[in-house]
């Protein structure tokens, strides 16, 4: 059956997708800069890709339903790939901007689409194991990504964009040839008849979950904006030091999404896994608030990465099972969420940090306590609904 061969081929694809998305951001800003950006312009170049995929996945999802997963996957890699190489021959800021507006747009085809064909080749069982290792795909290509980005940067700043591109071309042709498709003719009409107002899913006890969502990603993006200042201000630690710092919580990350969580989901339940996670989550936060070296900073970031890595695949694997609408709809949805947490949490936390500058974490652990307690209401408003059958 293709459908066991299916999840290795899906964790290439992702690890893939998410190395040229990660070659890019060591060089961005300074490319922006080069062409004569502003730093207020450089955040909205940011921005503007996270807003693209707030407004789109959902549709993205919707479309993947009705046309087959493989399909929008394809459009997706390849629209990131002509956005890499328009970023790559961008001499003027308005080029810029519209090669973040494509990327943005195409990209949001990508994770909700590869979420959805998770739910529809898992059973029940495995569901957490199979978004885990998703999970761990993203992180490892994020910790690639900006290495090989920083390395082919050093001589031309626009090496990197066309490398980014051309390897988004052979994802494509390696989904094109390798990747079979998940959803039969059968199981599109049947998911078009049972179609859904967007609505729905945000009623009843499941729309706990993408507001969950947005509190881990909110929480997540303001620690990845301020954490550079505020670990040169408590640890004197420089941009090398930091490196290694994220690449061990994102290896660590990895290594629980990818072995742990499927384990600890199948014998414990996601709600379980999600609880714990919150926990490991807040107890990381409020230890970041006592670095003072490069030691400390590494394991205690580490320690709030296990946490977040734990949270995320359980959040995606139990709304699956839990929502009325089609798994591309809602898994577009969740997407959607989750981009709203990276445009608020960046500026939010950057505002707080200038007020005080631990507080971005003690907001991470506020955000923490009102997850953990969102749960446990999701979890009496949802006490005696029969979860939804897996698509197989």
């Amino acid at each position: 059956m293709h459908k066991k061969k299916a999840l290795p081929v899906l964790f290439a694809v992702m690890f893939l997708v998410m190395v040229g998305f990660g070659i890019i951001i060591p060089v961005m800003p300074f490319y922006a800069e080069e062409i004569g950006a502003t730093p207020t312009q450089l955040g909205l170049l940011m921005a503007i890709y996270s807003f693209m995929q707030l407004l789109f996945a959902p549709m993205w999802g919707r479309v993947s339903d009705k046309i087959g997963r493989k399909p929008v996957i394809m459009i997706g890699i390849f629209g990131l790939a002509l956005s890499f190489f328009l970023l790559a021959i961008s001499s003027t800021l308005w080029m810029l901007f519209a090669a973040r507006v494509i990327g943005g747009f195409f990209s949001s085809a990508n994770m909700p689409t590869v979420m959805a064909y998770v739910a529809d080749i898992t059973s029940d069982e495995d569901r957490g194991k199979g978004m885990g290792i998703i999970g761990a795909s993203i992180g490892l290509g994020f910790i690639f990504g900006p290495a090989i980005g920083g390395i082919f940067s050093q001589n031309n700043l626009s090496v990197p964009f066309y490398l980014a591109g051309s390897l988004s071309i052979i994802t494509f042709f390696f989904v094109l040839f390798v990747l079979k498709e998940s959803l039969t003719a059968e199981q599109r009409n049947n998911q078009l008849r049972q179609k859904t107002p967007l609505r729905k899913a945000l009623q009843g006890p499941v729309a706990i979950l993408f507001v969950l969502q947005w509190f881990v990603s909110l929480s997540l993006a303001g620690l990845e904006a301020t954490f550079a200042y505020f670990a040169y201000e408590k640890a004197q630690l420089e941009s090398v030091e930091l490196g290694y710092i994220f690449m061990i919580m994102g290896l660590a990350g990895a290594l629980v999404q990818g072995g742990l969580v499927g384990r600890l989901t199948k014998k414990f339940g996601e709600g379980s896994v999600i609880q714990l996670g919150i926990i490991i989550s807040a107890i990381g936060f409020a230890l970041i608030l006592f670095i003072d070296s490069f030691l400390t900073a590494a394991i205690f970031l580490t320690i709030f990465g296990i946490g977040n890595g734990l949270i995320r695949p359980s959040v995606s694997s139990l709304v699956t099972k839990a929502s009325p609408t089609s798994y591309g709809r809602t898994t577009g949805l969740l997407s959607s969420f989750d981009s709203l947490g990276r445009i608020i949490g960046p500026p939010l936390g950057g505002l707080l940090f200038t007020i005080a500058v631990g507080l971005p974490y003690i907001l991470g652990i506020a955000l923490s306590v009102f997850a953990f307690i969102l749960y446990r209401v999701y979890k009496s408003g949802s006490r005696g609904q029969v979860p939804r059958p897996s698509s197989e």
